[in-house]
């Protein structure tokens, strides 16, 4: 996935300014940076649910625009930050919807396998027929996730992922992650704010700053002094914990 000169207004307010970067494939990539530092802007845009007012943005070759939006689907999935769903629905019925740009409301036996792997992997057998409103925040997330899975697109975004998880809940996520990049060759992209958390997982990290990418590149060059100091206007210390670097402030 590559950007070129992506800009975004709201209103007289430039939320992101000239945004230009690649997206490594098959690879786990993190955006860090401050509150309003348009991360979850962007993500909006890479999956076309927020136009974009200039530049552009190629997935596999093709700008984004011109992809048919079922096609789309089929490639690129995003889980967004606030989800709202009929709380009547199943787990089972809600992991279904990522069959959805296949099949519509008909779904096949292809679908059902895709649908019962994404419950096994998220852990969920024991919960696919309970209805969502009787689940924690940690146990929808998954849920929320299983239905990003079951989509199997090439490309994930996820936008604060790791809200309403508690520390194991957050560890046991970013290690599925991990494996979707690492066992199935899945692009993943995640907007999160636990930098130590990113530290040991992600691969990539692009640190945003004032609508615009204040620096990129593989994870131990971002995670530094020099330039976490400047991304957050705060004094930190990096130390090297099992050859990863964490952020203490």
């Amino acid at each position: 996935m590559k950007l070129e000169a992506i800009s975004k207004h709201f209103g007289d307010e430039a939320v992101l300014i000239d945004i230009s970067m690649e997206v490594p494939s098959g690879s786990f990539t993190a955006f860090i940076g401050p509150n309003g530092a348009g991360k979850s802007s962007l993500i909006n845009i890479m999956s076309r649910l927020l136009p974009k007012e200039s530049g552009y943005l190629w997935i596999k070759g093709q700008e984004i625009e011109a992809w048919d939006h079922k096609a789309l689907a089929r490639e690129l999935s995003l889980l967004k930050q606030s989800q709202h769903y009929h709380t009547r629905l199943r787990v089972e019925e809600l992991v279904s919807f990522g069959r959805f740009p296949y099949s519509g409301n008909r779904l096949t036996e292809e679908d059902q396998t895709k649908i019962q792997e994404a419950i096994a992997y998220m852990g969920l057998e024991g919960f696919k027929d309970r209805y969502i409103h009787t689940l924690s925040g940690g146990q929808l997330q998954r849920v929320y996730i299983a239905m990003v899975l079951a989509q199997d697109t090439d490309i994930i975004l996820l936008d604060e992922p790791l809200n309403n998880l508690d520390m194991k809940q957050s560890i046991a996520m970013m290690t599925i992650l991990r494996k979707l990049v690492d066992d199935l060759g899945k692009t993943v992209v995640i907007v999160i704010h636990d930098i130590n958390i990113a530290s040991r997982y992600v691969y990539h990290m692009v640190a945003f700053k004032d609508g615009q990418v204040f620096e990129s590149g593989p994870t131990a060059t971002v995670m530094t002094k020099s330039v976490l100091d400047k991304l957050y206007d705060m004094s930190v210390r990096i130390v090297d914990i099992d050859g990863k670097q964490h952020c203490i402030y």
